[in-house]
């Protein structure tokens, strides 16, 4: 009997300490796993073939606000404000630009500080900050009813907050999370995530303020940010909010199917 008291508290302590490695080592490397930042030279050309034009916005000696706005050939019948994904840069997303431009909308694409030519501090409250400032900038370019605001993944819950604090005519979450942690949770469940990760981007508490019309685009084999998001973020639908469910669909490749093409159209 003793023997086995022995042996089980040795395990006791062996899985403790597994544990405790498990669990440093995240928090010390989350940013490394949840973000993929690519630096852009500040001349870098972006291998587009439209109109476009880049807009730098010093905030201080160590930031600087930076989007490209790509253009219409004609008169824009409006603007979406576009928040990308988390890795690389603006150059890893273009392939969403002619899809908007070819309806007639100029799409205004932001940096994310630390990310191509963007400078600055990558934290929550900033990324809400940018968001904000892109767009006021946009406002005397259009009205509120000209605006679509846009996000792509790890965009879907700064997008969600601007919809919720600004009117625009329509939010589109194209594989969103329901909050930043609920990603890592299916890995680490057994952790205190609220208090290690320090970003939050709670999507479903946003999504209850937002007054314009919600699309949530999802792909049933997502292997990043699970389907489950979107089911459990279309319970706060208002009347009127969609999800279009992409049978097949995973992470990257939403576009390619032809429900996502004709709920963008």
């Amino acid at each position: 009997m003793i023997m086995w008291k022995k042996i089980a508290f040795r395990w006791i302590k062996v899985l403790v300490l597994v544990y405790s490695i498990i669990g440093i080592v995240f928090y010390y490397v989350q940013d490394k796993i949840f973000f993929h930042p690519t630096v852009l030279s500040q001349d870098y050309q972006y291998n587009y073939q439209g109109k476009l034009k880049e807009v730098f916005i010093p905030v201080n000696d160590q930031s600087t606000l930076y989007f490209v706005q790509f253009k219409t050939p004609d008169t824009a019948k409006g603007v979406v404000l576009y928040f990308h994904g988390n890795r690389d840069n603006i150059s890893h997303y273009l392939n969403a630009v002619p899809p908007l431009v070819a309806q007639g909308y100029e799409v205004w694409m932001l940096e994310y500080p630390g990310f191509g030519k963007a400078t600055g501090n990558f934290t929550e409250q900033n990324l809400y900050e940018w968001a904000l400032q892109l767009y006021k900038y946009a406002r005397p370019h259009f009205q509120p009813n000209q605006i679509a605001i846009y996000g792509r993944s790890l965009g879907t819950g700064i997008a969600a907050q601007l919809a919720s604090i600004r009117d625009c005519r329509q939010l589109i979450l194209e594989a969103p999370y329901y909050d930043f942690r609920n990603v890592a949770r299916p890995y680490l469940f057994l952790y205190p995530l609220n208090r290690m990760i320090p970003f939050g981007f709670p999507t479903y508490q946003y999504l209850q303020k937002v007054t314009a019309t919600v699309t949530l685009i999802h792909g049933t084999d997502d292997g990043v940010i699970s389907y489950r998001n979107s089911a459990a973020l279309s319970k706060l639908f208002k009347p009127g909010d969609t999800l279009i469910t992409v049978k097949g669909g995973s992470h990257n490749d939403l576009l390619n199917f032809p429900e996502a093409r004709v709920t963008i159209k």
